[in-house]
């Protein structure tokens, strides 16, 4: 089932000037993507990777800060095996073990204000019960792990073509880049 909600990007907007609002965007054969998304820096942290990582390996992060990155499509999509209907989504990234995959989550909405990226669980101690619901999920796609040729300071997502009816997704930050290729249909 397709996400229902129409995102306006200017809701997004958050004040917080450490981790500002992003935007990436293509057009493949007349048809736009987009992703929204709130893009933190490193700051000295130490972020993916290892003991004492701000995101450790084998959870699941907001792919961003503050409130959840959204993708919205224009057509069905392919990613990596996974379909995903025309519509608007919040992505997520399952850390497992340095083999990444893409959450694509169908809540967009928390009552009346977009959803945060990572909520309280219902003991209320455990953080991320927003972002790890397989009842939510549409679905979870690999994602190709490599390293930059140096370390990125501040979250970059980019989508771009790669010729013809396909695309690429691209995630860089601090020493972790992790891209899928999509098809739009």
């Amino acid at each position: 089932m397709p996400a229902v909600a129409q995102v306006e990007k200017e809701d997004l907007a958050t004040k917080n000037t450490k981790s500002p609002g992003a935007e990436t965007s293509v057009t493949i054969n007349g048809k736009n993507l987009w992703i929204y998304y709130h893009a933190p820096s490193v700051r000295g942290r130490h972020i993916f990777n290892g003991a004492g990582a701000l995101q450790p390996d084998g959870s699941v992060w907001r792919l961003g800060a503050d409130y959840a990155t959204v993708l919205h499509t224009d057509a069905d999509l392919d990613l990596s095996g996974l379909v995903i209907p025309k519509g608007d989504y919040t992505l997520y990234a399952d850390l497992d073990n340095g083999q990444w995959k893409m959450i694509v989550n169908k809540t967009l909405m928390a009552g009346g204000r977009h959803i945060w990226g990572v909520g309280v669980s219902p003991d209320g101690i455990r953080e991320g019960a927003t972002t790890n619901d397989p009842a939510t999920e549409l679905g979870r796609a690999s994602l190709t792990m490599s390293k930059p040729s140096s370390p990125v300071e501040t979250l970059k997502i980019t989508l771009s073509g790669a010729g013809g009816a396909k695309g690429k997704l691209l995630i860089e930050w601090e020493n972790v880049t992790a891209s899928a290729l999509f098809t739009v249909k």
